[in-house]
């Protein structure tokens, strides 16, 4: 408890108060306490942790920022090659590649 009223900036006693009289903490606390214990705020009021999943698109988004950061000429290979996958798709759309 001293702990995590260290890393919040909170006295020790409101972290006792809160754990053993249920009563949830003032609003201002609720995202750096999150953050100490590493949860959601949503977790630490009780909710279930929400499953996240990467769709495609989201993965490709993902990849397409990661891959904005490469050099430029780094950038070129992947849109030389992601052209070149595409275009085949298109021309042939039933055949795998």
């Amino acid at each position: 408890m001293r702990e995590l009223a260290r890393q919040i900036g909170e006295d020790h006693s409101n972290i006792r108060y809160w754990e053993t009289s249920g009563n949830c903490p003032r609003s201002d606390v609720l995202i750096p306490m999150a953050k100490a214990l590493g949860v959601t705020v949503e977790e630490l009021l009780g909710e279930a942790k929400p499953k996240r999943t990467v769709s495609p698109a989201g993965r490709m988004r993902q990849l397409f920022e990661a891959a904005s950061q490469l050099p430029r000429s780094q950038q070129q290979k992947v849109i030389a090659l992601l052209e070149a996958f595409v275009t085949q798709h298109l021309n042939n759309p039933g055949k795998a590649v």
